[in-house]
């Protein structure tokens, strides 16, 4: 089979893993384009390939097919936009920008396009929420009353003074950055019922001052402490769905949590069965009534031939992107995702900014 040409604009940290995963899934990748020339002059002597001037240069290459946008989020609808009106496939990172207002732009965009519009949200395709998936579709868990999703750090703020801690840039912190991938993840495993009102309390208590912060592993370098951080670094939000299903939302950056105390991953609370996994775990555990009898389980998931959930699941996201390319997929997550996805972010930041419940509009 042909390898599918792949641009990648945007060559920061997260790029690396889309190019690796991309090269194990039937890509090649052939340019890509950084506003900082030379990142994307590393990432291509990674990768045997070329560095592009220009997002345009980028995309008059004539072996480019599909585009990976991973740059940071301000950028994104500008991006996305001119990648679509050159007809190129599109995995578009998340969140899907800036704003609602933006996400219909380009959801309108990808409406005159001959590309498709994927959107980046590799935990579904993580082999644990697959597996989950079954057993939700099999009817096992039974009707889904709650959903509680945690991904937690005790330090773990990225890129502390830079673009993702300056909301300007980033759209949020924490919540838009984390959140939207437990978002996303619990509403898949639902179903996608509508979420009709949203409660959220946020806080930022630990990227500012931004000379204070320590941490023994400082993602996307050491803080810049001249920087920005107006971002929170703490959330939580309680999302009421059409149908009766409550989803309890749980994130944070920097947090004071005792080691152990919060358990990461997703726990299903259904009428037949509990569920709790890991999003890139290697097991899923289970409690069902047998008889009169609460029975646990274990189940061991299939990683193939992935090191780790995680490059598993950014293997199978590139592989479904490789079918939509070819024609003979529809995309994991579509652009109608990406925008519901946004406009619940924003009701989650207006609940926390009011102080009260909001519905999602």
């Amino acid at each position: 089979m042909t390898a599918i040409g792949l641009g990648i604009v945007g060559c920061g940290g997260i790029a690396n893993v889309h190019a690796d995963a991309a090269m194990r899934s039937g890509f090649q990748l052939v340019t890509c384009w950084d506003s900082q020339a030379e990142r994307a002059h590393a990432l291509a002597s990674k990768h045997g390939a070329a560095a592009s001037s220009s997002l345009e240069s980028l995309l008059r290459h004539p072996r480019v097919d599909a585009v990976t946008v991973a740059v940071p989020t301000d950028a994104h609808a500008y991006c996305a936009e001119a990648v679509l009106a050159s007809n190129r496939h599109l995995l578009l990172e998340k969140p899907m920008a800036l704003t609602v207002a933006e996400c219909d732009s380009i959801c309108a965009a990808a409406g005159r396009s001959k590309g498709r519009l994927q959107m980046g949200l590799v935990c579904r395709s993580s082999p644990a929420a697959q597996h989950v998936m079954g057993l939700v579709r099999s009817g096992s868990v039974g009707p889904i009353d709650f959903i509680q999703a945690r991904c937690t750090r005790r330090r773990g703020i990225p890129g502390l003074g830079g673009w993702f801690t300056t909301r300007s840039r980033s759209g949020g912190g924490c919540m838009i950055d984390v959140g939207v991938h437990l978002i996303d993840l619990a509403l898949h495993l639902a179903g996608w019922p509508r979420v009709l009102r949203v409660s959220a309390c946020t806080a930022s208590r630990f990227g500012s001052p931004i000379e204070a912060y320590r941490s023994p592993e400082m993602w996307g370098g050491p803080p810049k402490v001249d920087g920005t951080f107006d971002v929170e670094d703490s959330a939580i939000a309680l999302l009421r769905c059409d149908g009766g299903l409550s989803i309890e939302v749980d994130v944070a950056w920097a947090a004071n949590i005792p080691s152990g105390a919060a358990r990461d991953g997703l726990l299903l609370r259904g009428a037949k069965a509990g569920v709790h996994f890991e999003i890139f775990g290697a097991e899923v555990r289970t409690v069902a009534d047998r008889d009169g009898e609460l029975l646990d389980e274990r189940s061991p998931v299939l990683l193939g031939q992935s090191m780790s959930g995680w490059d598993a699941a950014w293997d199978a996201q590139y592989r479904r992107f490789g079918d939509v390319v070819r024609g003979v997929s529809e995309p994991a997550a579509t652009a109608a995702d990406g925008l519901e996805l946004q406009r619940i972010i924003a009701a989650i930041y207006e609940s926390a900014a009011l102080g009260r419940e909001t519905e999602v509009r």
